[in-house]
């Protein structure tokens, strides 16, 4: 018995650095907003385990013997100021995060509409044509870009875990999301809001081109949708 706890204590990190790396992991960051959000989980890891540690030190020293405890270190000094420290710089590392997300300056713009269940992507094309593909959306790696995406029917949501956060898809609304890729490559991306029975299927993929190769690379047909 001995022998499986120890070959389980060594394959847990194992396996949970192989989900850091899986196609969809917001801790394999594929460009800035995905960093920055991948930065903010460690922080909130950071803050969340020294306040369990906490906790956990004050129930060890419960099962003690009695002894004369200063109410002003262990009140007002532990239980208050050490947690409001912690969730205060918890809050601002938010707050800070969340406003670099925004975006405040002009990038190229592609659309992304949600119905249920797949998306129709716009994008412009060479020669200023537009183009629209029904499976993958195609921007140029190492730019910022916004995505405006809406809604046909249901709230769905965008998701790209390796390039950006979430945002909603809601029916009469046009919400924004900055992304960028930091290097051409395919990242997965699926629909993070339950919006019905094909919710399962209701996935994407972000298609980063060379930026030399962009608009030209982008195909001139719409995909079809993926299985």
């Amino acid at each position: 018995m001995s022998i499986l706890k120890r070959m389980a204590a060594v394959s847990v990190p194992l396996f949970a650095a192989q989900a850091c790396a899986a196609p969809l992991s917001t801790l394999d960051p594929a460009g800035p907003s995905a960093e920055a959000i991948a930065w903010l989980w460690w922080v909130f890891l950071a803050g969340a385990g020294g306040l369990t540690l906490f906790v956990m030190a004050l129930l060890a020293l419960s099962f003690g013997a009695p002894r004369a405890v200063s109410e002003r270190r262990w009140t007002w000094g532990l239980g208050v100021w050490f947690s409001l420290a912690i969730l205060s710089a918890m809050l601002v590392a938010g707050v800070a995060v969340g406003e670099r997300l925004l975006p405040r300056d002009t990038a190229l713009e592609v659309r992304a509409h949600a119905q249920q269940w797949s998306w129709t992507f716009t994008h412009p094309g060479p020669d200023g044509t537009v183009i629209e593909t029904g499976r993958d959306l195609h921007i140029p790696a190492g730019q910022p870009v916004d995505v405006r995406i809406t809604s046909a029917d249901v709230i769905h949501s965008f998701w790209v875990p390796r390039l950006a956060g979430k945002m909603d898809a809601i029916p009469g609304r046009e919400n924004v999301l900055r992304l960028q890729a930091a290097s051409p490559g395919i990242y997965e991306g699926r629909c993070a809001e339950f919006c019905g029975i094909g919710y399962a299927t209701h996935r994407f993929r972000v298609i980063a081109h060379d930026p030399a190769d962009w608009p030209a690379s982008v195909p001139a047909q719409a995909e079809e949708a993926p299985e």
